[in-house]
């Protein structure tokens, strides 16, 4: 096969592809609609009082319980551990400007040049 029919084929490949990709977002668009406007407020609440049942009468075993509660711990220590991280970073910028802003300043010491309104 030459070098030219190999790129056809690639194109062709590429703009089947790209069909699939648009019939498959316009799908998503669908099915997406579709479930907004099943879950009307009723229904909401008639699943949320069914799940709620169900976790009632399922009673969860004492060692599943820690597990989860082992696993939430974990997740929040995560959670605190990167937002401390963004904290820090914050204020490690904020006084690298501080300093910035600090070496650009004239110094404290130094006398204001006269204005007009003081020569008079």
């Amino acid at each position: 096969m030459r070098f030219e029919q190999l790129i056809a084929k690639v194109q062709q490949a590429e703009r089947a592809l790209e069909a699939q990709q648009r019939c498959a977002a316009a799908d998503w668009r669908q099915l997406r609609g579709a479930w907004r406007t099943l879950w009307t407020p009723w229904r909401i609440v008639l699943a949320g009082f069914a799940a709620g049942f169900v976790a009632g009468r399922r009673r969860p075993s004492p060692a599943a319980m820690d597990g989860l509660m082992r696993l939430l711990t974990t997740l929040a220590g995560l959670f605190a551990g990167t937002q401390a991280r963004a904290a820090a970073a914050e204020a490690e910028q904020a006084a690298q400007h501080a300093e910035t802003a600090a070496a650009h300043a004239p110094p404290a010491d130094t006398p204001a040049p006269a204005t007009e309104s003081t020569q008079a």
